[in-house]
């Protein structure tokens, strides 16, 4: 009886990692690699970069229970600014959705789902804008984080800037998961 019991125990422990593993949220994109180098498709288009500003396709899975929506931001902390690059803000993404498509970051082309916001980026303008670091700096971090929210929408609208979306951002954090990709010049 003791031997069942322990061997019941092992196992159940042996199986514990892959059970947890099982529902952990996901973020993956068919054109970004965690720690890979940024195709030149999501580069910017400007600044002396020659990229085609195309954001990539993200898809993620196994969003916890209580989310009511979902936002997408891409940050730069090498940039030398003093407090980073944002390079994209999409937020109030419905919590049914699985995905974003290819060039969804550009606003004109109406690829957001119904109700999502893209708001101010450091370029000054919502939208997504790829990277573009300092010719002959060290390469940069690309972190493309999706949050899984409490609320279904943040009163926040295309004007509002990056760092008071993120500061909404994360009072309201169920879960995040990220894919960092480099670029340099």
């Amino acid at each position: 009886m003791v031997k069942k019991a322990l061997f019941a125990f092992l196992t159940f422990c042996l199986l514990l990692p892959a059970i947890a593993l099982a529902d952990t949220l996901t973020l993956e994109s068919p054109q970004l690699t965690q720690g890979e180098r940024m195709a030149d498709a999501q580069v910017f288009s400007g600044f002396g970069c020659t990229g085609a500003n195309i954001s990539p396709k993200l898809i993620w899975k196994n969003a916890p229970a209580g989310t009511k929506s979902f936002a997408v931001t891409v940050y730069d902390p090498d940039a030398p600014t003093g407090s980073g690059w944002w390079h994209w803000v999409i937020f109030n993404i419905p919590a049914g959705t699985s995905e974003l498509n290819e060039n969804t970051g550009n606003p004109s082309l109406g690829l957001a789902p119904q109700g999502a916001v893209q708001s101010r980026t450091d370029f000054g303008k919502p939208g997504y804008g790829g990277a573009c670091p300092p010719a002959g700096d060290k390469p940069h971090r690309y972190i493309f984080t999706l949050f899984t929210l409490d609320t279904p929408k943040l009163e926040l609208g295309t004007d509002t800037p990056a760092a008071m979306v993120g500061f909404y951002l994360n009072r309201h954090t169920i879960a995040k998961t990220s894919i960092t990709v480099l670029y340099d010049r």
